[in-house]
């Protein structure tokens, strides 16, 4: 293990030494994130999955560098031309930029204005001129020769070789680095004639903004209208400043000789610094800007899987149509289709009566508990038209957001579960699925079709696949999943399995019946011990051999429980069952060298609520009525809401219609946020006022402010009723409307 690796770590995440230490061997040894922070808290000091997932991270990044510095200390050894000192700086450097500052001089070049100058045997007059210590340039003549016919270009031959020397400065790269760091502004004009077909980006025809403040929703939006071509735009810092620094570093003297330097010192930072730098800083900023709509895709994506679920109860799942029907399906309990129809229940004529037949019909003889119907086109008619339905008992039904369904619906994993099913009928499933459990169905699709993402297409695909993939880890280990139910698609998502031993352990079911207990684990093929270490925690068995196979205690952990209730003179279930008993327990007669009171604690929680989902409980949301489309939404009204998607600048809420409305930031709280997440969740019930309303446009701007009391307040208010607003139009909405109709723009165009 490397030490100087250590202590960066410790340094960089605040954490100790030993932490650090022990959470990278645990990493090196083959533990997984979930694993090491539900099961290894003593070893890492209660890391966790965040932190141990960025201990991750920066292992890996410091590795990289440590790889680069011995290419570097190579190629300059091999040259002949490293020094102690040198070999000193290349080695405290941990920073990659900087390392590669240091290396600059000594890297073989390719063909440049300077080594053609060289060549041509110009090098003493570029060092003469340079020490600046005669302050003349009459010595330009003694170079001439066959390839310099004058002085002049003998002088700018040496010029060409100063810029060089100036630019491979380390000291002079990092003084300008600071200045771009600190003063550096993001500029962006539009290309000529394209006005009119970049008209969305329009905030960005003549734009500076300083770098270092920009939010990342705007540094995407310009490099993707200059990809596309509508913009140009540059980074860097006011240029006299950076001439500044050059000239007090390298002018020294006075003179003709100086002023040669100086236009070296020019020459060099428009030519070869300005450039180098801003393209250092554009994918600075780049990675910035995508670690930030990444890290709010992530956050999306794990309030999205971790949903509240209905439930194993059977229920009726319906895909909204209008010219081709409504797509209706019956699943049982365990998400597995009993029966699909089309029924047509928004036509005027006997196929509406036949629809509600069918339902009833189907309630009935399936023992429905409920009915999912898609958000999609005619989402809103098809649910009123169920709502209204007596089927002799309480049916409750759902809108569930069907984003990335037809995805899911022309997949393999789709073709392999339904392959005698089009489409039409695997969507319906997916959504009835989604309201069982949501998490065990969205598994199957890719994150990025799930419409929760800022950017998605833009961002750094290889980071953003790494990010949400752990975000489903964590997830999916985080709930635990049912050994003898589970889709394989769900159990390669449990630590330490993966696709192929997901797929043993369902071949292993189909060929030995459901799993009695967590040891019959090891007989599935090439599950060893390592991956039953990791997995077994997470994996839940119903009604199995020993109770404690439905709780997240780990199996290494059994002896000990097993200990704790046979002092207690009871058994496992029955301490397990008992609260009054499991009190008089003293925790601390049971620490061992590697059990200590962290550990004991958990396991004591985890026998009160065994298999204890940690989801919220589903509820049921209704729409104001009468809201249907854009065009009966008016300013002033006070409606109830969906969080369908969360940004960095806003929240998007689906209030009923077709086109979800924006929740600028300014108006999620009544107090000041700096992020959304500290106002809203997505899936959340809400309150909303209309502030604004661009029909034309399909724009609708919203506001929470004074809705918060009581989880989103205003609740005596009736949907479609107006609110007496509270705040002058002219000083306050209007101005904030236009910026939030621009931000809603957003949503359409680049999500």
């Amino acid at each position: 293990m490397n030490s100087k690796h250590i202590a960066l770590i410790s340094s960089e995440l605040g954490i100790s030494a030993k932490q650090a230490e022990n959470t990278m061997n645990l990493l090196s040894e083959g533990s997984t994130v979930p694993f090491i922070s539900r099961y290894r808290k003593e070893v890492t000091g209660s890391l966790d999955e965040v932190q141990i997932g960025r201990i991750e991270d920066l292992q890996k990044r410091y590795k990289e560098v440590d790889e680069r510095r011995e290419f570097i200390i190579k190629t300059i050894t091999d040259q002949e031309k490293m020094t102690p000192e040198l070999l000193e700086k290349i080695e405290s450097t941990w920073v990659l930029a900087e390392l590669e500052d240091i290396y600059l001089p000594y890297k073989p070049k390719r063909k440049t204005r300077a080594t053609v100058a060289i060549e041509k045997g110009l090098e003493p007059l570029a060092k003469l001129l340079f020490d600046q210590q005669d302050g003349d340039v009459s010595a330009a003549e003694q170079y001439l020769n066959e390839q310099v016919a004058s002085s002049e270009e003998a002088l700018k031959g040496a010029r060409d070789i100063i810029a060089e020397w100036i630019n491979e400065n380390a000291e002079c790269r990092d003084k300008l680095r600071k200045l771009f760091t600190h003063t550096g502004k993001l500029t962006s004009k539009v290309v000529e004639g394209k006005e009119e077909e970049g008209n969305k980006y329009k905030d960005y025809f003549e734009f500076s903004e300083d770098l270092k403040d920009m939010p990342s929703h705007r540094v995407l939006a310009i490099l993707r209208a200059e990809t596309e071509g509508i913009l140009f735009s540059s980074i860097a810092p006011v240029e006299e400043d950076a001439m500044d620094i050059l000239n007090k570093q390298f002018v020294t003297g006075k003179g003709t000789a100086a002023e040669q330097v100086g236009k070296a010192a020019a020459d060099a930072y428009k030519r070869l610094l300005r450039p180098s730098l801003e393209n250092e800083f554009r994918a600075g900023a780049k990675d910035k800007a995508d670690a930030e709509a990444i890290e709010v895709f992530a956050e999306n994506l794990r309030q999205l899987l971790l949903a509240a679920p209905l439930g194993p109860k059977a229920v009726i799942a319906i895909d909204p149509g209008y010219r081709t029907g409504c797509k209706v399906v019956a699943l049982d309990n365990q998400g597995n289709m009993l029966d699909h129809d089309v029924i047509f229940p928004l036509e005027k004529n006997y196929k509406r009566d036949d629809a509600e037949a069918l339902l009833r019909k189907w309630v009935q003889k399936y023992d429905t508990a409920a009915i999912a119907v898609g958000n999609g086109t005619a989402g809103r008619e098809t649910e009123e038209f169920v709502k209204k339905i007596d089927f002799g008992q309480k049916i409750n039904v759902f809108m569930v957001n069907e984003s990335g369904a037809s995805v899911y619906s022309a997949s393999e994993v789709a073709r392999e579960e339904f392959p005698d099913q089009d489409v039409t009928v695997r969507g319906a499933v997916s959504i009835g699925r989604r309201l069982i459990d949501p998490l065990a169905e969205l598994v199957k699709i890719d994150p990025k079709s799930i419409g929760v993402g800022q950017y998605q297409h833009d961002v750094n695909q290889s980071h953003l696949k790494q990010s949400l993939d752990r975000v489903v880890v964590s997830c999916v280990n985080n709930v635990g999943v049912n050994l003898n139910t589970a889709s394989k698609h769900l159990l390669a998502y449990i630590s330490g399995l993966g696709p192929s031993l997901a797929e043993n352990i369902v071949k292993y079911r189909k060929e030995n019946g459901a799993f009695r207990n967590r040891k019959e684990l090891k007989k599935v093929h090439r599950l060893g011990d390592k991956a039953f270490e990791q997995c077994a925690g997470f994996l839940r068995i119903e009604n199995g051999d020993n109770p404690l196979d439905n709780s997240a205690v780990h199996p290494e952990r059994y002896p000990l429980v097993e200990e704790i209730a046979s002092k207690q003179h009871l058994s496992v279930q029955d301490l397990m069952g008992k609260e009054d008993l499991r009190k008089q327990i003293n925790l601390k007669d049971f620490i061992k060298e590697d059990v200590g009171m962290v550990t004991l604690e958990d396991i004591l929680k985890e026998l009160a609520k065994p298999s204890r989902d940690p989801r919220d409980e589903i509820s049921i949301f209704e729409y104001a009525e009468g809201i249907h489309k854009i065009e009966d939404v008016k300013p002033g009204m006070v409606l109830p809401g969906v969080v369908t998607n969360i940004t960095a600048f806003g929240a998007f809420v689906d209030i009923g219609v077709k086109q979800d409305g924006l929740v600028h930031i300014s108006h999620l709280s009544n107090k000041f946020i700096s992020n959304p997440n500290e106002a809203v969740k997505l899936n959340q019930k809400v309150q909303v006022t209309v502030l604004e309303v661009d029909a034309m446009r399909k724009r609708i701007s919203l506001s929470m402010k004074d809705n918060e009391k009581g989880g989103g307040g205003n609740q005596g208010q009736a949907g479609g009723q107006r609110k007496e607003r509270r705040e002058k139009p002219a000083q306050k909405e209007a101005p904030l409307n236009d910026f939030q109709a621009k931000l809603a723009a957003l949503k359409n165009k680049f999500n």
